[in-house]
């Protein structure tokens, strides 16, 4: 394996890392060195994620066992150094992100990026800590690139100004500060039974416990398990979400539609590898199930009840995060595969449905003033705002409007599941695995409690956003045509054209999703993989049981 290679699992985490801490030196009058800094951060992390996941899948040829590969932070082996895993779950989650993160970064650019100060950097480090999730292979960095992203969604929450935004961004903080705390308590429980943090090397303890030991494992596990779902806005832990993404930025709302899925991501990961030694209940369908109904009925009935379009967004969320955890508590991994198409799908459809909802208000005469008194406040006026057809998307009145409701009715398609698009594929993918589960074992109430649940769900979308659009496109006399930049169509329209792209290559995505879901089933080939590296060091191990 070609030795410039080897290196490529940390680089995602290194990359943003440099490029948002020179990006520091920089005054904020250094606009487009920092603007060439970032583009050049946001491009070589797709390559990588494209890189890494090739690799995974084999047609890259290395010499990792069973298409995981593991990065020896300081040459030390697992499971006592840090390592960085990579494998097929993880750089799909790379890829996503680096996708998300592309097209709210242009959008930012447009002029959401001048709203406040630091947004380029905080954005680099938020990058670096939702990749740094992904790779790690041990809790306690799990737990430090938490912080990572947290930190810097707590600049970006509060990136620009205004009342209703200052008071959910301190929610926000607040309930995550408390996540935080639960999960510090369960790996001290966790590490202090077990002597480690290491996923793999936890996943091969955890089965040797017994008696009081597996009693305070179990007590830790639970603990561990409210943190992941706080942080995957489950029910009755997301009442801060509504509010903390309706008032972010709109860019800043986008990418944080990935925000909810690392706490899902983290159930799904310590879970399959748990699996074998008997998962704990927090990481398996004694929770998962029922709280992920709770979540999508909540969901739901937040949709249909919020009078807000960017609320009815933020609901949507907790809906997604609801179907992935009652999708993830089912029996087997019949479901993950479907579960994981449908996270894509949805992540991508709310980014760009955050967005679109801002320039969708542009065309209301109040939030166009409202929007026109922000960016004389911020300085943010285009100094020729009427001679650069080149920077404006429809000169002409009809294709302004007309790119703007076939967006709407494209991201209404692609939350609530109807045809031709690629939220159909997830949606009908998931009920079939639910139907194909309850006729190989009894008939099983959970699975068609998910069937139900998931269709009125999607009915219940199509009522409160189809009510939306009437709002915003039909019944308001007062609209008025709005400026819409290059810079802020393309991210929006990019989104839904790769939900589109989904739609005509759904076979092939969903045959590597399906063979993930049965790697994950075989957790063996992650321990092995992790636990098999040598660096060559001599490694004292008397103490390692103690």
């Amino acid at each position: 394996m070609n030795e410039w290679l080897k290196h490529l699992p940390i680089l995602p985490v290194a990359v943003p890392l440099m490029v948002g801490a020179a990006m520091l030196l920089l005054n904020d009058s250094h606009r487009r060195a920092r603007l060439v800094l970032s583009s050049l951060s946001i491009l070589t992390q797709i390559f990588l994620a494209v890189t890494l996941l090739r690799m995974t899948a084999g047609y890259v040829p290395t010499d990792w066992p069973g298409g995981v590969g593991v990065y020896l932070l300081g040459d030390w082996p697992a499971p006592f150094g840090i390592v960085a895993v990579v494998d097929r779950l993880s750089t799909i989650m790379l890829l996503l992100t680096a996708v998300l993160g592309a097209a709210t970064w242009v959008y930012a650019t447009a002029r959401w990026d001048r709203a406040g100060v630091h947004f380029h950097p905080l954005f680099q480090f938020l990058l670096m800590g939702l990749n740094g999730a992904f790779l790690t292979g041990d809790l306690f960095n799990l737990f430090v690139f938490f912080e990572v992203l947290l930190a810097a969604s707590y600049g970006l929450m509060l990136h620009g100004s205004g009342r209703a935004r200052v008071a959910a961004g301190l929610h926000y903080i607040v309930v995550n500060l408390v996540a935080s705390f639960l999960l510090l308590i369960a790996m001290a429980l966790i590490y202090g039974v077990t002597g480690t943090l290491n996923m793999a090397d936890l996943a091969q303890r955890a089965g040797l416990l017994a008696g009081s030991e597996r009693m305070l494992f179990e007590a830790g596990a639970a603990i561990l398990g409210i943190a992941f779902l706080t942080k995957a806005a489950a029910w009755p832990l997301n009442f801060w979400l509504p509010a903390a993404y309706a008032n972010a930025a709109p860019p800043v709302g986008a990418i944080f539609a990935i925000m909810t899925k690392v706490g899902v991501y983290a159930l799904l990961r310590i879970g399959s590898l748990l699996l074998p030694s008997g998962a704990p209940a927090a990481f398996g369908g004694e929770w998962m199930f029922p709280l992920g109904m709770a979540t999508l009925i909540f969901g739901t009935i937040g949709m249909l009840a919020a009078p807000q379009a960017e609320r009815q967004a933020g609901y949507c969320i907790i809906m997604s995060s609801g179907t992935l955890l009652a999708a993830l508590g089912m029996p087997g991994v019949t479901l993950t595969g479907p579960a994981l198409f449908y996270l894509i799908v949805s992540v991508l459809s709310l980014g760009a449905l955050f967005m679109l909802l801002e320039m969708v208000e542009r065309t209301q005469a109040f939030g166009a003033e409202l929007l026109a008194v922000s960016l004389e406040a911020f300085d943010l006026e285009d100094p020729e705002p009427s001679d650069r057809s080149d920077d404006v998307i429809g000169v002409a009145i009809p294709a302004a409007m007309a790119f703007l409701g076939m967006s709407f009715i494209a991201c209404a398609l692609l939350i609530v599941g109807l045809p031709p698009l690629s939220g159909f594929v997830a949606k009908f993918s998931l009920l079939s695995a639910a139907l194909q589960t309850s006729a190989i074992d009894a008939p099983s109430l959970a699975a068609w409690s998910l069937v139900a649940a998931v269709l009125l769900s999607s009915l219940a979308g199509i009522i409160a956003l189809g009510r939306t659009g009437i709002r915003l496109f039909w019944s308001s006399e007062d609209s008025i045509t709005p400026r819409l930049r290059v810079t802020e169509a393309v991210p929006v329209a990019g989104l839904i054209l790769s939900c589109v792209a989904l739609s005509f290559w759904a076979g092939p995505t969903m045959t590597y999703l399906e063979r993930t879901a049965n790697y994950l089933d075989r957790p063996a080939i992650y321990i092995d993989a992790v636990l098999s590296q040598n660096s060559g060091k001599p490694v004292d191990t008397r103490g390692a049981s103690q």
